[in-house]
């Protein structure tokens, strides 16, 4: 399978942390699931709690999923040059903005923030692979493992997904039509390796291999 990149919990934690303490939550912003946030010139935004979901407009007038920013991982308009680029929580969230002349200012925060950079990238990469399958059905479980490898709790069942993705979001992730994607979901779910929580949420049936 293709490869999906781990989440460093100690090095997260540390930079969540140097977050928190050097803005003492007093500058956090709080939005609701399906928020919209604003995109500034020059400021990025760097999630705290919650998960952004990151999209662009294709010239068809389709939507498109770019990519996810989960806890410690920035997003903002200095860091694309994607036209029609927006970015919405999919749960309740909490967000700092923080200027560039602040980045620049604080070779601690420009670490940190190059560092959750990196993972950003190595996600875009994983992304970027799995259009190169040739198989729908690859890219879908590839892509959940994705989801599961670097935002999953662990549970009984194996990885849940604490983020509520629609077929479509999916489908706009991977190239393939929205129905596809409800059939393929299906048959993981046949095989017992795709579960549905009470919560509508869902629970990959596997554990990541210690790295």
């Amino acid at each position: 399978m293709v490869f999906t990149p781990a989440r460093d919990a100690s090095r997260s934690d540390g930079f969540r942390d140097l977050l928190e303490a050097s803005y003492h939550n007093n500058n956090l912003v709080h939005l609701s699931a399906g928020s919209t946030v604003p995109l500034l010139k020059n400021s990025v935004w760097l999630v705290v709690r919650g998960m952004v979901k990151l999209t662009a407009i294709s010239m068809q007038g389709d939507e498109l999923l770019l990519g996810l920013a989960g806890a410690n991982e920035p997003f903002g308009d200095p860091l694309t040059q994607v036209d029609a680029y927006a970015a919405i929580t999919l749960v309740d969230t909490d967000l700092l903005c923080v200027s560039c002349d602040a980045i620049a200012r604080s070779p601690q925060l420009a670490v940190g923030l190059l560092q959750a950079v990196g993972h950003r990238y190595r996600q875009s990469e994983a992304l970027l692979a799995l259009l190169g399958l040739r198989r729908i059905e690859e890219r879908v479980r590839g892509f959940l493992e994705l989801l599961a490898t670097s935002y999953g709790q662990p549970c009984e069942q194996g990885l849940r997904l604490n983020i509520k993705l629609t077929h479509q979001d999916i489908a706009s992730a991977l190239s393939t039509t929205r129905v596809t994607v409800t059939r393929i979901l299906g048959a993981l779910r046949d095989e017992g390796w795709l579960q549905i929580d009470a919560e509508r949420r869902l629970v990959i049936g596997f554990l990541p291999a210690s790295r």
